[in-house]
């Protein structure tokens, strides 16, 4: 039987700093937005730029590692697979979005001067090698 594949994979920049919040039962969630650019040149041999907006994700763990690391303008890597959602808002009107789930989060800029790494001397590892 053949088996379908879901897996997307993005490089960009955080719009806005992560949300971060907790479902009922207590599991962390956080919530980001990243702007992925594309360059090219029309047929006139212009420049031309299109930047798409995902909205991304992460849980558990990978929830509070996003929430600590990652501000408004942090270039990130973020690779999961693709996750339809919808509700009704408060004007009872139905709307849909297609989520980025992060099943890993790789921060491509340097540290803060402020992180606890930073002052502490030390390199911290975030990604996939952290047990979430």
């Amino acid at each position: 039987m053949a088996r379908g594949l879901n897996e997307a994979r993005i490089i960009g920049y955080l719009g806005a700093d992560p949300e971060m919040r907790h479902t009922q039962s207590g599991v962390p969630v956080c919530n980001f937005r990243v702007a992925v650019n594309r360059e090219w040149r029309d047929s006139q041999g212009r420049g031309v730029s299109e930047t798409t907006w995902f909205r991304v994700v992460a849980w558990q763990g990978l929830a509070e590692v996003c929430n600590r690391y990652l501000r408004k303008g942090s270039r990130v890597y973020v690779s999961g697979r693709l996750q339809n959602r919808e509700w009704v808002d408060d004007q009872q009107v139905t709307r849909y979005a297609v989520e980025l789930v992060a099943e890993e989060m790789i921060l491509l800029d340097r540290p803060a001067n402020g992180s606890v790494a930073a002052q502490n001397g030390q390199r911290e590892a975030v990604g996939a090698d952290l047990p979430y």
